[in-house]
């Protein structure tokens, strides 16, 4: 469900999440492919079920427009791309983010990501990797459509992530993920006027990822590393809520680059862009039978293929390893959802520790305010290697 830059309230808030719930258990009246706003305009643009798999959990590329595909890896490339896992600098990693969210509008959305990986292999040229999402809507209380109260609850949703990367040479590599998907927008309601019967939506999906990356070495110091990313994310099975309807997942196509220059022994800097599309049909009246394969197929053909670009910008300069300065841009077009955003961060790092925070600046006043202005994200990253066993010293025996 894309996010509107028309809701200026808590109450307002709250409406959203009932027309989301009602639209992705197919009682609204309304086309899918046609959703009136608040202000009672008029969007017409690409919707799914479950859109929190599209909510960036990590601060390191939330600071930076969103850009992850294809910059350097860290633990949280089990979200923007399996396959830069092997190309850790570290063995062994784990990182943890909480996100508040739609913070302007609401106090108690929150999403919360904890991810690890591990290298093995020749040459540490394979790795394991896992990770879990938590999406929580806070609490909510149901009306039906004349608003009569039908139960209160905690919306939540979560996924589970298991995912297998390696090196197929040394400057390429490859990665698929699995993924378990819970959906529970109506917990607390157990029944729907109209006659269907509520139950938790549950669907499975896949990524699959390429990662390239080349490193030219200039002096010993200076260097410039180019990197290229290329994944099809949450390609799986439909999810329902009840007998009646099966909505699409986001499937998502990315495509990034990433170019790095250590500029000096202290200094480097680092400008990424990626670019998405949905690969989910602009639904004409409705229709939601289309399968999975002649979905992803109708994906190209409906709607403006242009449009439904979203494009991250983002720049990280690294001062010593040490500490972290990180600026972005997101652009959405207007008609099709029109979230365009500026984001800033800070990353320090020390010994095996990283803490890196972001922040989406404030844009649009009154009802033009984009509901995710003051989102903030906190990524604590904790990387390290195998401990070595020391040697035995052989002179206490003789």
């Amino acid at each position: 469900m894309r996010l509107f830059k028309n809701y200026n309230n808590n109450r307002m808030a709250k409406q959203f999440a009932l027309i989301a719930f009602s639209l992705l258990t197919g009682l609204a009246a309304q086309d899918v492919c046609a959703q009136t706003n608040i202000n009672g305009t008029t969007n017409t643009f690409v919707t799914t079920a479950v859109p929190f798999l599209r909510i960036s959990p990590d601060a390191r590329a939330g600071a930076m427009g969103d850009a992850g595909i294809a910059t350097s890896a860290d633990p949280n490339a089990q979200y923007w791309n399996v396959a830069k896992m092997p190309f850790n600098d570290n063995n062994y990693g784990i990182s943890m983010t909480y996100t508040p969210w739609l913070k302007d509008l609401v106090p108690d959305i929150f999403l919360a990501y904890l991810s690890g990986y591990a290298k093995f292999g020749k040459d540490n040229s394979q790795a394991v990797s896992v990770s879990m999402r938590y999406f929580s809507l806070g609490n909510i209380n149901y009306t039906d459509q004349l608003g009569n109260s039908i139960g209160t609850g905690m919306p939540r949703e979560y996924s589970f992530d298991a995912g297998y990367s390696r090196k197929l040479s040394e400057f390429f590599s490859a990665g698929v993920t699995m993924r378990y998907i819970y959906s529970a927008i109506a917990s607390g309601v157990s029944y729907i006027p109209g006659g269907s019967d509520y139950s938790p939506g549950k669907a499975i999906a896949a990524d699959a990822g390429l990662y390239y990356v080349k490193k030219h070495d200039i002096d010993g110091i200076k260097s410039n590393t180019f990197s290229f990313g290329a994944v099809v994310s949450n390609l799986g099975s439909k999810i329902s809520y009840n007998s009646t309807r099966k909505d699409f997942i986001p499937m998502n196509l990315g495509i990034g680059a990433a170019y790095t220059s250590q500029v000096d022994e202290y200094n480097s800097i680092t400008f990424a862009l990626d670019l998405n599309k949905l690969l989910v049909p602009l639904l004409n009246n409705g229709d939601t039978q289309l399968s999975i394969v002649n979905g992803i197929t109708n994906s190209f053909k409906t709607g403006d293929q242009v449009k439904e670009i979203d494009a991250s910008l983002g720049a990280e300069y690294w001062y010593q390893k040490t500490i972290a300065f990180r600026a972005g841009y997101f652009y959405e077009d207007k008609d099709n959802g029109d979230r365009q955003y500026i984001t800033c961060g800070l990353g320090v790092k020390y010994n095996v520790f990283q803490l890196n925070a972001s922040y989406l600046v404030p844009q649009g006043t009154g009802t033009t305010r984009n509901p995710l202005s003051n989102t903030l994200r906190f990524s604590l990253i904790f990387a390290f290697d195998k401990i070595e066993r020391p040697a035995e010293d052989d002179s206490k025996d003789e």
